[in-house]
């Protein structure tokens, strides 16, 4: 694999498995440093096997990943936690644990033997709150949240940490439409900020409007990687996903848009047939 220039955080020649199941092989991946990236693909194809494995919560059976030039087992835990968060697609709070304090605990990484609690973490936690809209929810213990709330609340801790490469599996996930787009504008806020986002998504249009690079995996493999506007195609999607469609532009974004053509939506009550611009 030939690295992108610039990119802090890829993977190189993993074999990546379960006991006695392989995901992936020779599988290699560069996250381009300051972009927004989506990992794209059907259910079951590796997607969160390979984040898990970036973030180190996974350890590859072969080969690796490098963060800064350097194999990630070479740092220690919180050295990595510095620099590289995780939201992963399910967590379970402590009992009897408030929001505020779940949101604390992405404060660990920075707490040293010598440096305790600080007005600079009572802020971090405090900013992560507002930015999610969970600041009113501060005092409510987690269990007693909604599904969409405690998302919420796991994305503020994620942010709290203030790490620089954020990784988030399925980070929508118990959202309603308005909320998904809320919390994936702030994810945009934050790599326009300077962050490096690297997300599994599994709604294309969301992964194509967002998005500054998309990885398509298929099978445990990347099958294609680039630019939403370069590699977002019909051909792609049929591919990939079984999907027939057209891909169009996005009359608000300008991105692709990704238009299913199955059954008989090109026979309703406006004959509407599909457009002659396609990709």
């Amino acid at each position: 694999m030939t690295d992108l220039p610039g990119a802090r955080l890829a993977a190189r020649d993993l074999t990546l498995a379960y006991e006695r199941r392989t995901v992936s092989t020779d599988l290699s991946v560069a996250v381009p440093d300051g972009s927004f990236t989506a990992i794209i693909g059907p259910n079951a194809c590796g997607k969160s096997t390979l984040l898990r494995a970036l973030a180190r919560v996974l350890r590859p059976r072969a080969g690796e990943v490098v963060l800064d030039g350097r194999a990630l087992g070479e740092y220690r835990s919180k050295e990595v936690a510095r620099v590289v968060g995780l939201l992963p697609q399910s967590s379970e709070a402590p009992d009897g644990i408030t929001v505020a304090d779940l949101v604390s605990r992405g404060r660990f990484p920075h707490q040293r033997l010598v440096r305790q609690w600080t007005a600079e973490d009572d802020d971090a936690v405090w900013q992560a709150l507002e930015a999610t809209g969970t600041d009113s929810l501060a005092d409510r213990l987690v269990a007693e949240l909604s599904g969409g709330q405690r998302q919420r609340v796991w994305v503020a801790m994620a942010l709290a940490q203030q790490a620089e490469i954020l990784l988030l599996d399925e980070p929508t996930t118990f959202l309603d439409i308005a909320h998904q787009i809320e919390l994936l504008d702030l994810f945009t806020q934050l790599h326009r900020q300077g962050r490096t986002i690297v997300a599994v998504l599994h709604d294309l249009n969301h992964a194509a409007r967002y998005a500054t690079h998309l990885v398509v995996m298929k099978d445990g493999e990347v099958v294609a990687s680039g630019a939403p506007s370069s590699i977002m195609t019909a051909e792609l999607v049929r591919e990939v996903f079984g999907l027939p469609c057209v891909v169009i532009d996005d009359p608000v974004s300008h991105t692709p848009l990704v238009v299913p053509a199955t059954g008989d939506w090109d026979r309703g009550p406006g004959g509407g047939k599909a457009p002659d611009t396609v990709k």
